[in-house]
């Protein structure tokens, strides 16, 4: 009997678990080896460069001018204009977000990442028109701010730098997220044009970044010097332990984009919301056999408690109900109307990027 090939759904269901498992090793890991990458190469600016670069050429590279496999929106002038001010966000979301792990550990990464739903669900009523959250979404939310407060209180590597760090990058990306979602939601791009003009403005203000903070200047310093160098710490510059982990921070940054938006044209957003929450779990193991500096038992429960809440969180934005827009409650509507009236989910729309899970996707929500 002569063997066929396989069944359709068994090349289709390879796919999804392929995709989804391809996302869960980026998500995971990808904290954990950014981490890895600001100790040896101690710029978060500069890493942060070299990821939005690499994204942008890919995305070139890929496209109708490249290999043409994806296609993304043409780069237009009045396009990149009104993009500047969610380039920005993008750029002070992955800054802060290197920074902060430069100066704590993953888990304090974990918890105030966790935490940036607090500010986006105030964000969303305000300025999205959405409603006010649902009582059960106010306690998932509760949740998650005591769990932040008791990793807080039990931190023994507490710093207040690393935490001004911490505050700055949890507003940063609780703006992101908010004016992120408005320009998806207005400036009619496509899944890869986003992330083309996203990581190509961002890539931009890198100069700007380097006469801002100096680190241009340190970096020169300490290439000259190969030591120490204001108060950054020596780098082997020709060692490949240096540029091991910044290549794979780049790599597995546009590795989350591929497989993150390759999961949420296969799988539903609940589904999606869960592979989430495993990426976590496995990234606090990961980083609790890797790393010698982590959380107590008390503070990986309270981060644990944290992102319990963003469970519940996420699930009690299921039953949402919808914007609050100006229309006749007499009005009559048909499925078709009321599927696209729908207000834009979270898990599906708001562009996170587990950046931190560094964006270099433009969102990756679990973000």
């Amino acid at each position: 009997m002569k063997l066929g090939s396989p069944p359709a759904f068994l090349l289709n269901a390879a796919a999804v678990y392929g995709t989804a498992a391809g996302y869960c090793l980026s998500a995971s890991l990808l904290s954990i080896i950014n981490k890895w990458a600001v100790m040896r190469f101690p710029f978060p600016g500069s890493l942060t460069a070299l990821q939005y670069a690499t994204s942008a050429l890919a995305v070139f590279l890929l496209g109708p001018g490249g290999a043409g496999l994806l296609d993304h929106d043409p780069l237009r002038a009045a396009t990149l204009l009104r993009f500047i001010p969610a380039a920005l966000c993008y750029y002070m979301s992955l800054f802060t977000n290197s920074e902060l792990l430069l100066h704590a550990n993953v888990d304090t990464f974990i918890v105030f990442r966790s935490a940036v739903p607090l500010l986006v669900a105030v964000g969303d009523t305000l300025f999205l028109r959405q409603p006010w959250p649902l009582p059960r979404t106010w306690a998932a939310l509760a949740l998650i701010l005591g769990g932040a407060a008791a990793y807080v209180a039990t931190d023994s590597h507490f710093e207040l730098h690393a935490y001004g760090w911490a505050m700055a990058y949890l507003a940063s990306m609780a703006v992101d997220f908010v004016y992120i979602k408005h320009v998806v939601m207005t400036v009619g791009l496509g899944t890869w044009g986003l992330v083309l003009y996203n990581n190509f403005e961002a890539l931009l203000l890198y100069p700007v970044e380097l006469l801002v903070t100096g680190e241009g200047s340190a970096a020169v310093a300490s290439f000259r010097g190969g030591a120490a160098v204001a108060g950054v710490a020596a780098v082997e510059w020709r060692s490949l332990g240096t540029w091991l982990p910044v290549v794979l921070s780049c790599a597995f940054g546009l590795s989350i984009s591929f497989f993150g938006f390759a999961c949420r044209k296969n799988i539903s957003a609940t589904s999606f919301t869960v592979l989430g929450v495993v990426n976590k779990l496995l990234t606090v193991v990961i980083n609790l056999v890797v790393w010698d500096r982590h959380a107590s038992l008390a503070g990986t429960i309270a981060l644990l408690t944290c992102i319990g809440g963003g469970i519940a969180y996420q699930q009690s934005l299921e039953k949402r109900p919808p914007p609050l827009d100006d229309q006749d409650p007499e009005e009559e509507e048909t499925d078709t109307d009321q599927e696209e009236k729908k207000p834009l989910n979270p898990q599906e729309n708001s562009l996170d990027v587990e950046l931190g899970e560094t964006r270099s996707t433009i969102d990756q929500s679990d973000k």
